[in-house]
């Protein structure tokens, strides 16, 4: 850190009880599981909870699989340096639920599937299947690296813990109760998290807002500083947050994890009513608004506290991600236990993220590459997923080192979403909504897709949008009364004037055609791109490589797992399964029978 800057707190004593007991918690509910399922050991048991899950647990557990540190640091870092208008992705989590409760859940329920690729392979064939399954291992292996890597970033800011000590740390103890107990102990513990969180970001609110005078002094700087920018009607794509990107962006992206994603459909297919199951989305959404609003909130606290004397310019902190650590150590060291409280929060939504990975990705190796080839007992696939557990955790940690090249870890995490989740949410659109759709439409529709959404990704990180599109919003030093050794901190600093005279000179200089135009399309609308380009593309060419014939039944009563497919081809890579129509499913049942 250069010159003489103030130093905050460092954690003490109590810091670390605090901290400590939330990973005494978390471990010990893998244990209760493990002993109290000692005795069940079939692969439902340990992936799927023996579907005898209920609605309020699963609920809290959804709020807590996506919610993750990358909420609790990088969302309020968002709000200080883009504004409050982030806020309104909370409008697309509406349409998210309602699309995933009509559309999705009825048709993976009532197939009673542990893996949603397998709906892949009766919809379609083997092949689409294996590409689906090989995607989300890519997608859920990236993503988990970086919410492992967001918490590090918090412990190594505020205790000055090794950075990649702290990245294995959080790896092997979620991995730890995952291997031992499975989806009830992933679920209960999210449990716990979620209560964690949420005090976390109410010790921050509370404090700033004592530290201010009240939440009146806060929204007046939030509103002196443009931070309140809560009504952008502005259509143009290449806005970075608009009214339009959050909301039909921000519905494709949670529709990719909520519809599809296996991590979220494995929790809501473990409940033991179809009821219970869309309870539990419904539920789940006001956990999200409220964690949303505490994100939001904590993020107009931190601009209130620091409108003087920004931390990132003036070089206290070296990532905008961990700005919320530094306010909690700079306004409530003087309370010992609550900054270990804070950090674990951030912790917390890392493990109940990673877990819920780990678990998800263990079931779709499971399901999708060993149990159709190798011919493996119960209790064999039961150890064969522990092992799993523990195989995809170390790789998972591994990833870690990837996300430290990323950049911001929100606009990551979204990226990598929109670019393979986009893709793969019209494959399974595909599938559902369209009956004539065949194997080459959902097989070319899916690389497309793919294409695409990389294209445009792959761009838009080589050549950043310019800062005319994102606008950020200026910070100022024009408080500070230290020296860094280098100038006193004494004027203003708009950065703002720095982004948009270097990003004319890149693209004076370096930047071709399209780095101002497609390149530069909203991050939120990667996975729209991918989306519709995987659907244009799969209903074009089943159209014009014959449709299939949804003539002959599929019988799905009840919960039943035995599907013969061997007489309708679809053990072929090649043939689309003609046996299989989703519109045979009834969904306007609102249960299944048990």
């Amino acid at each position: 850190m250069p010159g003489d800057l103030p130093a905050v707190g460092s954690f003490v004593a109590a810091d670390y009880v605090v901290f400590a007991l939330m990973l005494l918690v978390s471990a010990a509910v893998g244990v209760y599981y493990a002993w109290v399922d000692r005795s069940q050991g079939s692969t439902g048991d340990f992936l799927m909870g023996g579907r005898s899950l209920t609605a309020v647990p699963v609920s809290l557990s959804l709020t807590a699989g996506f919610m993750s540190a990358i909420t609790v640091l990088a969302s309020p870092a968002e709000v200080y340096r883009y504004g409050a208008v982030f806020g309104l992705v909370g409008l697309s989590y509406i349409f998210t639920v309602v699309v995933t409760s009509e559309i999705f859940l009825p048709v993976f329920y009532r197939l009673a599937i542990t893996s949603t690729y397998e709906y892949l392979e009766l919809r379609f064939n083997r092949a689409t299947r294996l590409m689906g399954t090989v995607l989300f291992i890519v997608q859920t292996v990236l993503y988990t690296g970086i919410v492992i890597y967001a918490p590090a970033l918090a412990l190594n800011q505020v205790t000055g813990m090794d950075l990649w000590g702290a990245v294995v740390s959080t790896g092997i103890v979620c991995t730890f109760y995952c291997t031992l107990g499975g989806l009830k102990a992933v679920v209960w513990t999210d449990v716990f998290q979620v209560g964690v969180m949420l005090a976390g970001f109410m010790a921050v609110i509370i404090r700033s807002v004592l530290l201010q005078g009240g939440i009146g002094p806060i929204i007046q700087h939030s509103q002196q500083g443009g931070r309140l920018n809560l009504w952008d009607f502005d259509m143009n794509p290449l806005r970075r947050h608009t009214f339009w990107t959050l909301t039909v962006g921000g519905t494709f992206v949670w529709v990719s994890v909520y519809g599809i994603n296996q991590a979220q459909v494995q929790r809501y297919l473990s409940c033991k009513t179809i009821t219970h199951a869309r309870m539990a989305l419904y539920l789940n959404l006001i956990g999200l608004w409220v964690v949303l609003v505490c994100s939001v909130i904590s993020g107009l606290c931190l601009y209130s506290v620091y409108k003087s004397c920004d931390p990132w310019t003036t070089g206290q902190v070296t990532a905008l991600d961990q700005l919320m650590p530094y306010l909690v150590m700079d306004i409530l060291r003087s309370y010992p236990g609550v900054p270990g409280l804070f950090v674990a929060a951030a912790y917390s939504g890392s493990l109940s993220t990673v877990s819920s990975s780990i678990n998800a990705l263990t079931a779709v190796t499971v399901e999708d590459l060993i149990r159709p080839h190798i011919d493996l007992s119960e209790k064999h696939l039961s150890w064969a997923s522990k092992g799993l557990s523990l195989l995809y955790g170390a790789l998972c940690i591994a990833m870690a080192a990837i996300a430290s090249l990323m950049g911001g870890v929100l606009q990551a995490a979204i990226t990598i979403f929109g670019i393979i989740g986009g893709p793969l949410l019209g494959l399974f659109t595909l599938g559902i909504l369209f009956p004539f759709a065949n194997s080459k439409g959902a097989v070319l529709g899916l690389l497309s897709g793919l294409v695409v959404a990389l294209w445009v990704g792959i761009g838009a990180q080589i050549y950043p949008p310019p800062a005319a599109m994102s606008r950020p919003l200026d910070l100022s030093t024009a408080g500070c009364n230290f020296s860094t050794g280098f100038s006193n901190w004494s004027s203003t600093y708009h950065f703002t004037t720095v982004c948009e005279a270097d990003s004319s000179f890149q693209t004076f200089l370096f930047r071709p055609v399209l780095a101002d135009s497609w390149y530069s399309v909203s991050y939120m609308y990667f996975s729209p791109i991918g989306t519709l380009t995987a659907l244009t593309v799969g209903v074009v060419v089943s159209l014009l490589s014959g449709t299939r014939n949804p003539s002959s039944e599929l019988e799905v009563a009840g919960r039943t797992r035995n599907f013969d497919l061997t007489k309708n081809e679809a053990r072929k890579m090649g043939n689309t399964n003609l046996a299989f129509s989703d519109v045979e499913l009834d969904l306007t049942k609102g249960h299944v029978t048990t």
